[in-house]
């Protein structure tokens, strides 16, 4: 396979990801909204930031044929990378106010069995788009693919977090998980955020 047919390859992919973040997002969103789960509403926050790193992906592979120089190409990925950790920590802080207004307002969740399906979708379909950004960005020798296959490895992790969350929730009524489940997605976002922002 030829690098112009990996990076049309690498193209698809990024699409495909920005579509299915889209979906789980609407999804998380509301059945978030519906039981009251600030996690559910904070997965969905975090699947918007996995579109937002597919748009700016998307971005960065279009403009592949225009580059004319290695000092071009470390701008291009430069601006890419700050892009994503820039609107992940925007919606970190989005997610912590919405934490801390559910822990003041006392709200406890109700059990949500449309956010187990998303969660366990999402745990199943993640870790093989991670895998394939991550052989395609090896291919390619783009950092701003491979970083993206790692944010999408952790949002795998993130899922099996929100899954066990949920399940006990639904289970045992065990809400109080609930808002832990929200904190790792925003320790998560602040810290994928603040690497890709301060990396050279």
């Amino acid at each position: 396979m030829t690098m112009h047919q990996d990076f049309k390859k690498a193209l698809k992919l990024e699409y495909f990801t920005i579509l299915y973040s889209i979906v789980e997002a609407v999804f998380s969103i509301f059945a978030g909204t519906v039981s009251g789960s600030v996690a559910l509403v904070s997965f969905g926050v975090d699947s918007i930031a996995e579109s937002m790193s597919g748009v700016v992906l998307v971005w960065r592979l279009r403009r592949q044929s225009d580059i004319s120089s290695d000092k071009e190409e470390r701008m291009i990925e430069r601006k890419a990378q700050n892009l994503v950790g820039l609107s992940f920590i925007l919606l970190a802080i989005y997610v912590l106010y919405e934490t801390v207004k559910m822990l003041v307002s006392s709200t406890i969740p109700q059990p949500s069995p449309l956010g187990i399906i998303i969660a366990i979708f999402a745990l199943i379909t993640m870790p093989l788009i991670a895998y394939k950004k991550h052989r395609l960005g090896e291919k390619l020798f783009l950092g701003s693919l491979k970083a993206d296959a790692k944010e999408t490895l952790v949002c795998s992790l993130l899922s099996l977090a929100l899954l066990l969350g949920l399940v006990a929730n639904y289970l045992w009524g065990l809400w109080q998980l609930d808002p832990v489940v929200s904190l790792m997605i925003v320790v998560f976002l602040i810290k994928e955020g603040r690497e890709l922002v301060t990396r050279e």
